[in-house]
């Protein structure tokens, strides 16, 4: 399926989210389905006049004749999650950053601790009502007005410079035990501060955050033995062992599978 992807214009909101896209009822009036691999961006998706139903490593779609909307939450996964549409419903999903979602509520988010995705998610008392008239509104440009305007109304001002410090030193490699004595921590609270602001401990980020820098980078490497060195896999049979473990194939495998040539490969992947 062919979407567009929109970055958001608003230059403060682009600090927090990645993008979003919109699906309409005629993009889903036949059974659809995808994969999509473990990533640490937190996914957004409200879904109108359908029922949104987890289970093991799967997520359905199902068209109701019921007008509701039904938001749910992706923030952990480790296995690739099958989605499934089933008859027409529209929808619109948003892709937030590392920690970006934690900036549009004023207290900590405690649904984080227990990392399990929401399969019902209503963050606002106003949040469904204004999703159905985003949904409604007659012009995409005016669904992009709609939802931006309404994203910025929630953004609560936080000081995440510390922990975005520690991020970026989980992202480069350097050892836990490291950060934390640089920052005069213990390593369980490095642990505590990933689970409580996004759902999981550093070394699952970690090690996520390489499986996705090797499918942007697989067509600049010359081969997978260079692109498990450059993207800072320890050794050539890590690199193995944890795209097997988030893919369930083997990197020479997944890439045979999966076209890294898009853009934004994390969308539907």
């Amino acid at each position: 399926m062919n979407l567009a992807f929109y970055k958001p214009r608003n230059p403060v909101l682009q600090q927090y989210i990645k993008g979003y896209y919109f699906i309409t009822d005629d993009q889903t009036d036949k059974s659809l389905n995808y994969r999509t691999y473990p990533n640490n961006y937190t996914i957004l998706s409200i879904s109108q006049n359908a029922n949104v139903v987890f289970s093991e490593n799967k997520i359905a779609v199902v068209s109701s004749e019921e007008k509701k909307i039904s938001p749910n939450l992706v923030f952990r996964y480790t296995n690739p999650i099958e989605i499934y549409y089933e008859g027409p419903s529209s929808e619109i999903t948003l892709y937030f950053k590392p920690l970006g979602l934690n900036h549009f509520f004023d207290d900590d988010l405690d649904f984080l601790l227990n990392g399990k995705n929401l399969e019902h998610f209503n963050p606002y008392p106003d949040f469904k009502e204004k999703m159905e008239d985003i949904f409604n509104c007659e012009t995409r440009e005016e669904q992009i007005d709609q939802l931006e305007s309404y994203w910025l109304s929630k953004l609560r001002d936080k000081d995440f410079v510390l922990l975005r410090e520690i991020l970026t030193a989980v992202e480069q490699e350097i050892k836990i035990n490291e950060i934390a004595e640089k920052h005069h921590f213990t390593r369980q609270y490095i642990n505590k501060l990933f689970t409580r602001n996004l759902g999981k401990s550093p070394t699952e980020y970690r090690k996520i955050h390489r499986f996705r820098n090797a499918m942007q980078m697989r067509n600049h490497a010359r081969n997978l033995s260079a692109l498990s060195h450059e993207t800072l896999f320890y050794d050539q049979s890590h690199f193995i062992k944890d795209f097997k473990e988030l893919s369930h194939l083997a990197p020479g495998a997944f890439f045979k599978t999966v076209n890294t040539d898009n853009e934004n490969i994390w969308l539907f992947i």
